[in-house]
């Protein structure tokens, strides 16, 4: 790929905006020009950046929505061109994957673990083409290692974060009960409901309390058996909730949707915990019972990998987010920051130091 001409004057803004990427070489500001033969302020670069989405689509307000901001983001400080395509169904994601090699895409994204297999496809038939596969490793075999070379696996180890909201929940909980339900039973999901259990543990441990977890016994749980805001998300949603949760998390994009609406036919004072990204800044319909979020930073992450490669310097290598790199966290409190003690808030945040020290052991499958 061959950069056009830039403007002198934005080298060192340039320069900046890739910082995340590797350090830029110091220029002095190429002062020559006089007026009448100043190059164009567009900079753009023979580079095109693609994104296909799963069935959730691009206004999930989760992870298919925060890969697109990052892609798209990182394409227009770039100068790249961009395009773009959405999923219904999972029949839908080879013919899209391939309308982007058709397109003439340099790097494609596909945005989640559901697309592992026609990603690997569309990467073995596609050696020169790059790849980058959100929130799975591309071992569809199983044997420990990449399915294609050419895929840039981006994973998440959520159950640290996930860890964090467990303690949370349950100092925060008054009846002793919380909650927790899948859409389907795949590392990607379960791996918040064990992160998220294991820290209750924690807290029963620290505290000498009793807190139960319902919808996850640390090996299995309830699932809703897909990812679409339906009545059967709301039925598993108002089961866990009759057996008298106060605290609820959803796992699986929009279902949350369903079990906002099985909160409001309880009657019940119920706070949500929501997934991947701030539910309070992504869906403002949340604010009055979002206790906080687990965090997967897809949008920074996306962002690195295509600004990288759209620079020439694209890494094959996996990526795992982490509490100490920042690939995952927990939102503020926002509007129930005075609901929550504040000790208990303390605490939490010294949780998130002591597991970044290696002081407190959480477990998932990415971490062993």
């Amino acid at each position: 790929m061959k950069k056009t001409m830039r403007a002198a004057a934005l080298a060192t803004a340039a320069a900046l905006a890739l910082a995340a990427c590797g350090a830029a070489p110091d220029e002095e500001p190429d002062d020559t020009t006089t007026p009448g033969d100043e190059p164009s302020q567009e900079e753009t670069i023979d580079y095109k950046a693609c994104i296909v989405s799963d069935a959730g689509g691009f206004d999930d307000k989760s992870f298919n929505q925060l890969s697109y901001e990052g892609a798209k983001r990182a394409a227009e400080e770039l100068g790249a061109e961009f395009a773009e395509v959405q999923s219904d169904s999972e029949s839908d994601f080879q013919p899209n994957l391939e309308s982007l090699v058709a397109a003439g895409c340099d790097t494609i994204v596909s945005v989640g673990f559901a697309l592992s297999a026609a990603t690997v496809e569309s990467a073995l038939a596609n050696p020169d083409l790059q790849y980058i596969l959100v929130d799975d490793a591309a071992d569809n075999d199983f044997d420990g290692t990449k399915d294609a070379e050419n895929i840039k696996p981006l994973l998440y180890d959520t159950a640290e974060a996930a860890f964090l909201a467990g303690y949370l929940a349950a100092g925060y909980s008054q009846t002793g009960k919380v909650g927790t339900f899948g859409g389907m039973n795949f590392p990607t999901v379960s791996i918040f409901m064990d992160g998220f259990y294991q820290g209750v543990q924690h807290y029963n441990e620290v505290k000498g309390a009793n807190v139960s977890v319902i919808g996850w016994d640390g090996t299995d749980g309830q699932f809703t058996g897909g990812f679409e805001a339906n009545d059967a998300a709301k039925n598993v949603a108002a089961g866990i909730i009759d057996q008298g949760v106060d605290v609820l998390l959803p796992v699986g994009g929009p279902i949350y949707q369903s079990a906002m609406d099985a909160i409001a036919d309880s009657g019940r004072e119920i706070a949500l915990i929501g997934v991947d990204a701030d539910f309070y800044v992504t869906d403002p319909s949340t604010q009055d019972i979002i206790l906080t979020s687990i965090l997967k930073q897809m949008d920074v992450s996306v962002y690195d990998a295509i600004m990288a490669a759209g620079q020439g310097n694209f890494d094959p290598e996996a990526y795992v987010g982490t509490l100490e790199n920042g690939g995952v966290g927990i939102a503020p409190l926002h509007n129930f920051e005075g609901k929550v003690d504040a000790e208990l808030w303390a605490e939490v945040e010294a949780l998130r130091d002591a597991i970044i020290a290696g002081e407190v052991e959480v477990t998932s499958y990415l971490s062993q």
